[in-house]
């Protein structure tokens, strides 16, 4: 996952990005080329049995809730054969993922009402993934 917040050295918890994750039976590739120039593949391909997509959205957000919204808006434009291998999907996971800190305790990240409904809209989860702080992190 590449950082939202460049340039950031300190100890703070703060988020990260959000990933895009999809696994299915099919092949990927008709919907992530329908998703267009707005998201970034990190990857996409055979997994396992299946197939997986792992993608974040092209331009900066202002937050997990921006940018969900923001894959959200192009997941609803897509045309009906992607749609239908969006829905064929086994996973269909919003990946909010935030970097530890040694402060704040604690720290929130708002997710607003309008844009869970639109997650559940689009028969998609959120997951939060927390990664540690860095081994030898000193304030």
């Amino acid at each position: 996952m590449k950082s939202n917040d460049s340039g950031r050295s300190d100890l703070s918890t703060h988020f990260l990005n959000v990933d895009l994750d999809i696994y299915s039976k099919s092949d990927l590739q008709p919907m992530v080329t329908a998703l267009g120039t707005g998201v970034d593949v990190l990857y996409f391909g055979p997994n396992g049995k299946g197939h997986c997509a792992h993608l974040e959205i092209c331009k900066r957000t202002k937050g997990a809730d921006a940018t969900i919204r923001e894959f959200c808006r192009i997941l609803k434009a897509i045309p009906e054969p992607a749609r239908e291998l969006w829905n064929a999907a086994s996973v269909r996971s919003f990946s909010i993922g935030v970097q530890a800190g040694k402060h704040p305790n604690p720290c929130d990240f708002k997710i607003d009402g309008e844009t869970l409904k639109a997650v559940a809209s689009l028969s998609a989860e959120i997951v939060i993934t927390v990664y540690p702080v860095p081994a030898g992190a000193t304030d």
